[in-house]
């Protein structure tokens, strides 16, 4: 799974540093709830616990679960994801499209049966599945940030004795309840997290998987010892215990991304904008433009933006835009404004491959 662009060989194409880069492609909080001075006194000498007991224990606090669930950890939540699809071996596999491109990949290298439910092209995304399939589900959603009221889904899904993977990476930006509560009443269901994107973390790989503590216990059963690093458990143990850090990303991110919108809106540019309620936006620029042109236009603010063909049903006139700070979005601004929405007929589109292979999933 990538994740954004890779501003390395964006800033390599540029011929600057990668600090750099403005990098509105990579969906990572702009701030840190701890820095890394917490590391100074960690002892490297002996291995990590390979229980991980003081980070689950971290986990567990911040993220209540019922009681007969259990948590694992994993190098990502994209490890996570590969885990989690090796065990569960599932024959037919739904997706709710678009999503992150890594569960289709992962699918089908397993074999699966991939169906996909577009929710951006149904007004009723309740449609008939295969019984007991696995079902995955991102909520709030990527790439437009949508926050669903899962609860009819999930009735319609466990009255199909389906498998079910809800994907709550970015959860923790929005003031909402998880779906963690039904693991009490279902026990295959599964909920996914990453820390990285709400702790503005992206080195540090920390995700974690919860469900009913048999399903747990399974899935650890072919987990390598030490998946994490000393480093890595300090860290985030340090960050979940801001409890403060919380709420002020959410109040930060719902001024920072009304900010967002009102940019994209005013440059006009784009045809829509997606109401998002997550730390990204996603905007559909006007019939006959392309995303890597803009892309390439905003080349020489060092502005890296997110094209979104490789998400499913989406096109190259699908442009996601991450909330980053209030100096970064006004820079966006700037440059948007700079730029005519008229695409000159003899443009270089010569130069837009290159930038493909920068474009993350």
């Amino acid at each position: 799974m990538k994740h954004g662009g890779n501003i390395y060989q964006f800033a390599e194409y540029l011929g600057c540093l990668p600090e750099q880069v403005l990098d509105f492609s990579a969906n990572i909080n702009p701030q840190q709830a701890v820095d890394l001075n917490c590391l100074q006194n960690v002892q490297l000498g002996t291995y990590a616990d390979p229980d991980y007991s003081l980070l689950k224990l971290a986990i567990k606090r911040r993220y209540p679960a019922p009681a007969n669930a259990d948590i694992e950890v994993f190098n990502g939540a994209s490890a996570a994801i590969f885990s989690l699809l090796r065990v569960l071996q599932a024959e037919d596999l739904v997706l709710y499209s678009p999503l992150y491109s890594e569960y289709a990949h992962i699918g089908g290298e397993l074999g699966c049966r991939l169906h996909h439910i577009n929710r951006l092209g149904l007004k009723n995304i309740t449609s008939t599945i295969p019984k007991r399939s696995t079902v995955i589900f991102v909520n709030p959603s990527t790439p437009e940030g949508q926050l669903y009221d899962l609860q009819e889904l999930l009735t319609i899904w466990q009255a199909a004795d389906c498998t079910i993977i809800i994907d709550e990476s970015f959860l923790d930006f929005c003031s909402a309840d998880s779906a963690a509560q039904h693991i009490a009443d279902y026990d295959k269901l599964y909920i996914i997290k990453s820390l990285s994107k709400f702790y503005g973390c992206a080195g540090i790989r920390i995700g974690f998987i919860m469900a009913a503590a048999p399903a747990i216990t399974e899935l650890k059963r072919i987990e390598p010892a030490w998946k994490l690093s000393s480093l890595d458990m300090i860290y985030m143990q340090q960050a979940l215990a801001n409890t403060a850090f919380i709420e002020q990303t959410r109040q930060q991110t719902v001024f920072l991304r009304d900010l967002l919108y009102q940019v994209l809106q005013s440059s006009g540019l784009f045809e829509h904008i997606y109401p998002g309620q997550a730390n990204f936006l996603l905007a559909r620029l006007a019939a006959g433009s392309d995303g890597y042109q803009l892309q390439t236009q905003l080349e020489p603010s060092r502005i890296l933006i997110r094209v979104c063909d490789n998400f499913e049903d989406l096109d190259r006139s699908y442009l996601r835009f991450a909330v980053k700070t209030r100096q970064a979005i006004d820079q966006l601004a700037y440059s948007l404004k700079a730029l005519s929405l008229k695409v000159d007929s003899g443009s270089d589109y010569s130069r837009l491959d290159a930038f493909e292979s920068i474009a993350g999933a």
